[in-house]
C-alpha cells in the first residue's frame, strides 16, 4: 500500500511539474541560451585512424611534453559557465589557458586522454597540483574556497587555448554529419567504458581547425568538450562526489546490460536521482539521453574495443597518474578499465 501511494505521489508530481514547464514554455521563457546548434558542416571530422595506439603518450595526452604548462600565471578574467569553478589566465608566453576547479578535475583529464588514444579529439588538458596565479581578484564568484595564501591553488585542470581552432557551434547526438556511422557509434561505446552520464547536447563542440596552405580549406572537429561527469555513477547522483571520479561507484557500476545476436544495450545513462524530479527539465531531458547507450551494433562495439584492446595496462596507467591518482585509487580505476576493454573483446 506504502508503495502504491508513493508511486502515485511521484506521478502526481511528475504531472503538475510537467505542466508547469510546458506553461513556461508557452510564455517563451528561456532558463538558459543554448549553443548554436549544427548537423552539417564541410569537412567534417569525428575519428582519425590512430595508427600509433602502443606509443602513444597517455600522461601527456593529446597536447604532448612540449605543451605542458610550466610557466607563470596571471588571472585574466572569470567563467561563469557550467557548473565548476572556472577562469581564463595566460602565461609568460602569452599562451591563454581556462583554469577549471572541483569534482570534474581528474576524471576530465583521464577520459581526454583515453578517447584520444583510439582516434577521437580531445582538449588539452593537463593537472597541476599546486598552481599559482598572480593577480587574483579578492573574491571570486566561485571557488574562492579553494584560493590559498598568495592565489595558490591545488588540484586544477589547465586546458590550453589553441589559435588555429575556434568553437564555431555544437552538434547533436541524434542529429550530426556522423549519424549512424561506426565511429558514433564508437564514441557511444566509449561514452560507457568510462560512465560518461552528463551527455546534453551542450556538452559536444565543432571547432573550425584551419589548416596550412594547399589544404582543402578548414576542418570542422567534432569533439566531447566537456567529459567531467565520468568514472562515477552511471547516472546523475544527488552528489558530486558520488557521480565523477568515485572508484567505489565506478567499481560497482554494471557495464553492459543486454546482449543480442546484433545489438549491445549498456548500463548508461541511467535515470537520475529521484530527487530531480522536483526539478523537472533537468529529470525529463536526461531521461531523453538514455537512448544514447541503447542499441549498439556488436561490430561497432567489438571494433571498438579492438582498438582499446591495443592499450597497455601501464598506458591506461599513465591515463590516471596523469590527473593525480596515486596508489589504491590508481591501480583500482585502471583495472575497472581494463576488465571492461576485456568485455568488449569477447563479442
Amino acid at each position: 500500500m506504502i508503495k502504491k501511494l508513493r508511486l502515485v505521489t511521484i506521478l502526481l508530481a511528475i504531472t503538475t511539474l510537467i505542466s508547469s514547464v510546458g506553461a513556461t514554455a508557452k510564455k517563451g521563457t528561456k532558463a538558459t541560451e543554448p549553443g548554436r546548434e549544427i548537423t552539417k558542416t564541410d569537412n567534417p571530422v569525428l575519428w582519425r585512424s590512430p595508427d600509433d595506439i602502443r606509443s602513444r603518450n597517455l600522461f601527456f595526452g593529446p597536447g604532448g611534453e612540449a605543451h605542458a604548462p610550466r610557466t607563470t600565471f596571471t588571472f585574466v578574467k572569470e567563467d561563469l559557465e557550467g557548473t565548476n569553478p572556472k577562469f581564463d589566465v595566460h602565461d609568460e608566453n602569452g599562451v591563454k589557458w581556462k583554469v577549471k576547479l572541483g569534482t570534474e578535475v581528474r576524471p576530465e583529464i583521464v577520459a581526454s586522454r583515453l578517447v584520444w588514444a583510439v582516434g577521437y579529439s580531445a582538449n588539452e588538458d593537463y593537472f597541476m597540483p599546486v598552481l599559482h596565479v598572480e593577480n587574483l581578484p579578492t573574491h571570486l564568484h566561485r571557488g574562492q574556497n579553494q584560493v590559498g595564501p598568495g592565489g595558490t591553488l591545488h588540484n586544477a585542470r589547465l586546458k590550453r587555448d589553441l589559435k588555429d581552432e575556434k568553437k564555431v557551434g555544437d552538434w547533436q547526438w541524434r542529429s550530426n554529419a556522423f549519424t549512424g556511422t561506426r565511429e558514433l557509434n564508437g564514441l557511444r561505446v566509449m561514452m560507457a567504458l568510462i560512465n560518461n552520464w552528463d551527455l546534453k547536447d551542450g556538452n559536444n563542440a565543432v571547432y573550425e581547425v584551419k589548416h596550412s596552405e594547399g589544404s582543402q580549406g578548414p576542418e570542422h572537429v567534432y569533439m566531447i568538450s566537456d567529459l567531467g561527469a565520468s568514472f562515477g555513477t552511471t547516472g546523475r547522483s544527488w552528489t558530486h562526489a558520488g557521480s565523477k571520479g568515485n572508484l567505489r561507484a565506478y567499481s560497482h557500476s554494471k557495464f553492459i546490460s543486454k546482449v543480442t545476436e546484433r545489438y549491445v544495450d549498456f548500463n548508461f545513462p541511467t535515470r537520475p536521482a529521484m530527487i530531480f524530479i522536483f526539478t523537472p527539465g533537468e529529470f525529463i531531458s536526461r531521461l531523453g539521453l538514455r537512448w544514447i547507450g541503447k542499441d549498439i551494433p556488436r561490430e561497432d562495439a567489438r571494433w571498438i574495443g579492438q582498438l582499446l584492446a591495443q592499450l597497455s595496462p601501464e598506458q591506461v596507467r599513465d591515463a590516471f597518474r596523469a590527473a593525480g591518482y596515486q596508489s589504491e585509487e590508481l591501480e583500482g580505476f585502471t583495472k575497472v578499465v581494463e576488465e571492461r576493454i576485456a568485455q568488449l573483446n569477447k563479442f
